[in-house]
């Protein structure tokens, strides 16, 4: 029933337009009550974006998974690529949405607040992970902010495209830029470099050289 009412909805969106298909329209042409139609979407907008929800929670399952040694940045990247595979598994879907949410400007402000819901619980588990940085917050939220802004990027180049190619792909391209960017460089495994010892000597300017030299050696362990 949830995905015939969706059918039926986006069908009607095509043929009439957003603003002028009611619920009515919809449950009418799905063949069920007005009843059945609330029970899966609490508003129109939210049929729009059905997948979402469930997206979501998948994501936070991935993320709450992770063990102590894993790379929080590579982590939040892997839980952006499963956002993307929900887009790639309903190419016709994903396409239709997004020229649908282009034309009706309450439906960017919903995607709008969908994008946050992500950007967000990014945030957290980046802001968990580094709870014991003096920086922790910062980095959690721009690191977050960047993983979205790499995801769109390729989600969008995708759609526009109608989309053509493997948006797997390219979202791996633009989120390895994140991640190569954000992640900690391995530690080197050169020794250290010896530091030199510095002295400095305070004197009149008429002391003779010879005790000049004596003092600095003298600091220096080696009188």
């Amino acid at each position: 029933m949830r995905d015939s009412l969706i059918a039926a909805a986006f069908q009607l969106f095509l043929e009439r337009g957003y603003e002028q298909t009611t619920v009515d329209d919809i449950v009418t042409l799905a063949g069920v009550g007005r009843r059945s139609f609330f029970r899966y979407f609490p508003s129109k907008e939210v049929v729009v974006f059905p997948d979402h929800d469930q997206c979501l929670d998948d994501m936070t399952r991935f993320l709450a998974a992770s063990a102590d040694s894993d790379d929080p940045v590579a982590r939040v990247c892997g839980a952006a690529r499963i956002v993307m595979r929900m887009y790639a598994e309903n190419p016709t879907f994903s396409v239709q949405r997004y020229r649908l949410t282009r034309e009706v400007a309450g439906l960017r402000t919903y995607e709008l607040s969908v994008v946050w819901r992500y950007e967000k619980t990014l945030g957290d588990y980046l802001r968990t992970r580094w709870a014991d940085r003096r920086d922790g917050t910062l980095r959690a939220n721009v690191v977050a902010a960047a993983v979205v802004a790499a995801h769109n990027h390729a989600l969008r180049h995708w759609l526009r495209s109608g989309g053509e190619g493997d948006p797997l792909a390219a979202v791996d391209e633009a989120l390895e830029f994140v991640r190569s960017t954000w992640s900690p460089a391995p530690a080197s495994d050169a020794p250290a470099e010896e530091t030199e010892d510095v002295v400095v000597v305070i004197t009149k300017r008429s002391t003779p050289m010879w005790r000049v030299v004596r003092e600095v050696e003298s600091s220096l362990g080696e009188g």
